[in-house]
């Protein structure tokens, strides 16, 4: 999908130094994949302990 955005050439430059990108388009998709993977780690630590799961480990080791 082609889109038109303005992006400071400072932080793309910056960002394709760190990822190693090499085009332009790169460097934005693995910006915007990791800003995903971070928002989806963030919400499951938030979400430590909230979960009752209620399993027996025993169990499901099948230990009697």
């Amino acid at each position: 999908m082609r889109t038109t955005i303005e992006i400071p050439e400072e932080l793309l430059k910056e960002v394709m130094k760190i990822t190693g990108a090499t085009t332009k388009s790169q460097a934005v998709k693995l910006a915007l994949e990791e800003k995903i993977a971070i928002t989806k780690r963030k919400r499951l630590i938030n979400m430590k302990g909230s979960i009752d799961l209620d399993l027996d480990l025993d169990i499901l080791r099948d230990r009697k």
